[in-house]
Order: structure tokens, then C-alpha cells, then sequence
């Protein structure tokens, strides 16, 4: 076998002075190498910063790698209060809410911009047309002045830092906007991703994997040449040919029916609602949480099929990586409801990135609903908003033990700040 070469990097300052740059990989890694081996040939996109290790796209998100791009950044927690249109801050150190203040219209999920220096909440709303965009600084906690934006359920970044990408989901499209006034540069349009939410991007920032939360799908978008590569169904049944048959039957069908393969058993004929969506350190897997599924759909981001299925609880919602970036928390939200009600069966997985299994559950006393958040910058605990219980949850992620703040009404995706890493590609802080 002819020895690894060592990757060359052509590295310069494009214009607007971000990086561009291009990796030329060596040969393979023979099976089996240790971590940190040279991976297959691959080359990133222009604008995106190195991958400083191809094996572990979470590299540089370990305990407390801050960039000074986050120096005087407040310690605190920012949750969008969705019912109530407002941004509930709370102090870490105190667990206390500190203030309170008044964004648009349905606040979703508070996004780290790009360059980490403004936190965007994204108000969509619902059903209405007065959509916006709402920057915080940081460095005060305090939100600047509201850009009107059509229909921002969520917010990712080009992996290049170029563009906002503006999920409108009402209108099964991604639109593309300037990173700081927000006006639009280009549109992709997704017909076959209906609700189209949640994301995540390949490791060379090539592509970028939606999920669609009404059709029981995930999409993948080829950012280079902006067009759909395709969308495939994800289901827990993946694996059974004669049950998807049976699901796709026309007419209108129990949600339980007898399986045709095991007697007294059932099978469920509700479609999946895909969610949230996480690659794997090596960014060959992905990870798609699905509240109708009760787990999490495991699949093959290059040749872009359903390997695996991993039952975690119910109404499985919002994923995070460990610090260590060994594990993934999976929030189960406790109801396969859109709107569900208080004290449900909530509860917190862990996923073992290594097994694909899941090691540890962590329930609720009581109940509750948890929803969207992130990990801590030390990596010692995570905070989850409850959505239906009008509360953040923090979890020491080392035991388990859950402390909570009483926030606004139906508080959904809220950011911890600030979180270590070297830029955002968005929702609740994807840094890299």
C-alpha cells in the first residue's frame, strides 16, 4: 500500500477577507486506523474554514475552545418564548431570569450568526405574513432593531459564511439572504419537503440535509450547484417492505394494525414527523430525530438511504452532541403531539456515536416536555427549553440531576451562550 501523503492547503484572502481554500487529501487510511488518520480523498468548499480533523467534525466544540470572537460575551441562556413573542435571559450562574423582552411575532429558536458575534431570533409567524428577524448583541444581552424577514421558522449559514439561509417553511423553500441585512440574494425551492425544519451539512460544506417535519422525509440540497440532489422517506419499518406497502395503501387506516409477519403484534401507520438532524463525528452518518417514531432514523449521508432506526422515547426531538464529541443527547419531547400538554413523558437519551445505542435515559420527575436547547460550554450540563411546561430544564450531564427556571409561554429553541467552536451554521448553535 503506498504510503499517506500529507494533505496540502492552498490558503488566501478572498475580497472580503474569509478565507478561501481547498484541501487535496492523500491516499486512504488503511482499515481500521487509529483516530486522526488521513480519510478518504475529499475537497471542502471555497470560503469554509479547515477541517482541522476529517475523522471528527466536532473537533474544535470541546469543553470550553472559545474563539475570541465571543470575548465579553455574557454568560447566559436566551429562550425564545413562543406564545409570548418574547426572549426570556437567564443567568447560569444565578438560574435566574435577569430580563425580559419583547421580539416578533412567534419566536422559534435564537441562532448564532455566522461570525458569532450577533444571536438572531427568527419569529415566523404562523400563518401570518409578518415574519421577522430580531439581532441580539451578545456583549449586552440586549436585541437591536427587528428586520422584517417572510417566514423565518429557522436560520442556518452557508458553511462560507456568505449567506443566510432562511428555512420558510409554509412555503416548502430556502431562502438565501445576506448575512447582515437580510436581503435576498437567491431561492431554492423544495416541493417535496413539506414543513421543511431542521439541518445539518456534510463535512466538506458541500451539501446541506433538511428535514421535512409533514411529510416524514429528509431532503439533501447541493449548495455548490443550488438545486435538490434529492428526498428520500425515512420510517422505523425501514427494513420491512411488506409493512411500508401496507402504510402507503390508500384510505384511511387505524393507528394500530395487526402486523402480517408476527402475530399479536401491531404496527403503527402514523407517518414519521422528522425533526431535528445531526451528522456523525466522521460526518458519514446522520442522525434525524422523528416525535412520531419515538426515535432516531440513521442514515447514510453519501449514498443517501436509511441504514438504522434507534428507538429512544417518546416524541424524540432535539439533538446535541457532547462536548467529547462521543455522545448525542436526544430530547424526547414526551407527546407526538404538535401541541401536547404539561408533565408528559419527557426524557433525555444518550446515544453512544460509536455503537449507535443508546447507553443512558435520563426522565423527568414528575413529567415534562423538553424540547430544543444545547450543551454548556464545559460540557457539564444541557439546557432544554419545556415546551409545554413553560420552563428550561438544565441536566448535569454526568448524572442526570435536572434543575429548572420558570420562563414564558411555550419556550422552544433556545441557545446557550457563549459556545465554544470557530463559526455557526446555525439553529441553536451547529458550530464547527
Amino acid at each position: 500500500m503506498r504510503k499517506n501523503r500529507i494533505a496540502a492547503l492552498a490558503v488566501l484572502f478572498t475580497a472580503s477577507g474569509s478565507f478561501a481554500w481547498w484541501a487535496v487529501a492523500g491516499d486512504t487510511a488503511k482499515p481500521g486506523a487509529a483516530p486522526g488518520a488521513a480519510a478518504a480523498p475529499w475537497v471542502a468548499v471555497a470560503g469554509m474554514p479547515p477541517v482541522p480533523d476529517r475523522n471528527n467534525l466536532y473537533s474544535e466544540i470541546g469543553a470550553d475552545k472559545l474563539s475570541p470572537a465571543v470575548a465579553g460575551a455574557l454568560q447566559r441562556v436566551y429562550v425564545p418564548n413562543h406564545t409570548a413573542n418574547t426572549v426570556s435571559v437567564i443567568d447560569p450562574a444565578t438560574m435566574k431570569v435577569v430580563d425580559t423582552f419583547k421580539v416578533g411575532v412567534n419566536p422559534q429558536h435564537v441562532v448564532p450568526s455566522w461570525d458569532l458575534r450577533t444571536l438572531w431570533v427568527a419569529n415566523n409567524a404562523e400563518g401570518r405574513s409578518d415574519g421577522s428577524l430580531t439581532p441580539i448583541d451578545p456583549l449586552t444581552g440586549k436585541p437591536g432593531k427587528t428586520i422584517a424577514v417572510e417566514d423565518p421558522y429557522n436560520l442556518y449559514w452557508s458553511p462560507d459564511g456568505k449567506s443566510a439561509i432562511v428555512v420558510a417553511e409554509a412555503f416548502k423553500r430556502l431562502d438565501f439572504r445576506d448575512p447582515v441585512t437580510m436581503k435576498l440574494q437567491y431561492a431554492i425551492s423544495t416541493p417535496d419537503c413539506g414543513g421543511i425544519n431542521h439541518a445539518d451539512f456534510s463535512i466538506d460544506g458541500k451539501f446541506a440535509f433538511f428535514t421535512c417535519e409533514f411529510n416524514g422525509s429528509i431532503t439533501k440540497i447541493d449548495l455548490v450547484n443550488r438545486s435538490v440532489v434529492g428526498t428520500i422517506k425515512l420510517s422505523k419499518y425501514f427494513k420491512r417492505p411488506d409493512v411500508l406497502a401496507l402504510i402507503a395503501q390508500p384510505g384511511k387506516k387505524a393507528k394500530y394494525v395487526p402486523d402480517p409477519a408476527q402475530l399479536g403484534a401491531e404496527i403503527c401507520t402514523t407517518q414519521g414527523m422528522p425533526q431535528d438532524v445531526r451528522a456523525s463525528p466522521d460526518g458519514k452518518i446522520l442522525y434525524v430525530a422523528d416525535m412520531m417514531a419515538d426515535g432516531v432514523h440513521v442514515v447514510d449521508s453519501e449514498a443517501f438511504n436509511q441504514i438504522g432506526f434507534i428507538p429512544t422515547g417518546v416524541g424524540a426531538h432535539g439533538l446535541y452532541p457532547s462536548r467529547d464529541g462521543k455522545s448525542l443527547y436526544v430530547a424526547n419531547r414526551g407527546s407526538n403531539k404538535i401541541r401536547g400538554k404539561a408533565n408528559g413523558k419527557g426524557s433525555v437519551s444518550v446515544i453512544d456515536f460509536a455503537s449507535r445505542a443508546v447507553t443512558k435515559t435520563w426522565t423527568i420527575p414528575g413529567g415534562g416536555s423538553p424540547d430544543m436547547g444545547n450543551v454548556s460550554a464545559d460540557g457539564k450540563h444541557l439546557w432544554l427549553s419545556g415546551r409545554y411546561d413553560d420552563v428550561v430544564y438544565r441536566f448535569d450531564t454526568s448524572s442526570g440531576a435536572i434543575d429548572k427556571v420558570k420562563v414564558g409561554r411555550e419556550p422552544h429553541g433556545l441557545t446557550v451562550w457563549p459556545q465554544p467552536g470557530r463559526y455557526s451554521l446555525g439553529h441553536t448553535g451547529n458550530l464547527r
